[in-house]
């Protein structure tokens, strides 16, 4: 389901790949079972639920893509374990439910590659793997792009070559290295932690009208609502030391000064605010409607 909120002169709609589950522990890492239970419920396989969510940005003719979900590359066994389902409303059904062709999609900006970030990136078209967004421009950090060449042991499943290595071949790549601003007022920002590279998206639409005008895309580093307290990080996290000095970085400038903020994994309340109850702890909002 699309939903759809004006940033100034940024006009926001969240799409997303369907729903998947992935096993709680990970997701929270040292933080006890008996505490996290509270926010996501687990399944009989210890599995809580999750979404992919992606971000449209238009702004006149341009249309920027943040993200692209899991994709539909992956072999049966895959999505079973991830209890995908096959039935789900998938990212690119999405965009052209919220008004637009995949056609349209100018830009197309990568937090990091993996697997459940840059699935629709490329798509099989008869015996090829093409970029889905054929008119796009793919934004990728070039540290990402060659860890993700040479993965270690660790973190070797979270990549899939499909994914990115088509874009190459067919020219539509630009990469970058501590940021980028593919179009004005979308700003990609390094915040190391869930991997070297991984960043974060910053929104800023403007003076224009009343209501929210900067935002912030959180990616991995806060992935549900659930993840805001500053110690509560995902154990697939290499550097969570680095995950929780970025959260308090920017958690607290996004309270202050009141930004929307989009939970990329968040089933419930996928963007909304965050309130400072006291120094340095925050609780998110969602917006009236999630």
């Amino acid at each position: 389901m699309s939903r759809t909120l004006q940033l100034g002169e940024l006009r926001l709609t969240l799409v997303d790949d369907g729903p998947f589950r992935l096993d709680g522990g990970a997701m929270f890492g040292v933080v006890p079972k008996v505490l996290w239970q509270r926010h996501k419920e687990p399944d009989d396989r210890n599995r809580i639920p999750m979404v992919t969510n992606c971000l449209l940005v238009e702004r006149g003719d341009e249309l920027l893509l943040v993200d692209t979900g899991i994709g539909d590359k992956n072999d049966a066994r895959f999505r079973q374990q991830l209890a995908m389902d096959d039935a789900a409303v998938r990212l690119p059904q999405q965009i052209r439910q919220a008004g637009y062709q995949l056609e349209d999609v100018t830009h197309v900006l990568l937090t990091h590659l993996h697997f459940d970030h840059c699935g629709w990136n490329t798509m099989q078209v008869d015996d090829k793997l093409l970029p889905t967004f054929p008119n796009a421009t793919y934004f990728m950090c070039r540290g990402e792009v060659e860890h993700a060449r040479s993965p270690n042991v660790r973190d070797r499943a979270s990549y899939d070559p499909r994914n990115w290595e088509p874009l190459f071949e067919a020219g539509v790549v630009e990469l970058f290295d501590d940021g980028a601003q593919p179009i004005t007022g979308v700003q990609a920002c390094k915040a190391p932690g869930h991997n070297a590279d991984m960043c974060i998206v910053l929104l800023d639409g403007g003076e224009v009208g009343g209501g929210f005008r900067r935002a912030a895309f959180w990616a991995d580093l806060v992935p549900t609502v659930a993840h805001v307290p500053t110690p509560w990080v995902m154990g697939f996290d290499l550097f969570p030391l680095q995950t929780m000095a970025h959260k308090e970085r920017w958690l607290g400038q996004a309270a202050a000064e009141d930004w929307l903020c989009i939970f990329e994994h968040e089933t419930d309340a996928p963007w909304g605010r965050l309130v400072e109850d006291r120094p340095g702890r925050w609780r998110a909002e969602g917006m009236a409607g999630d």
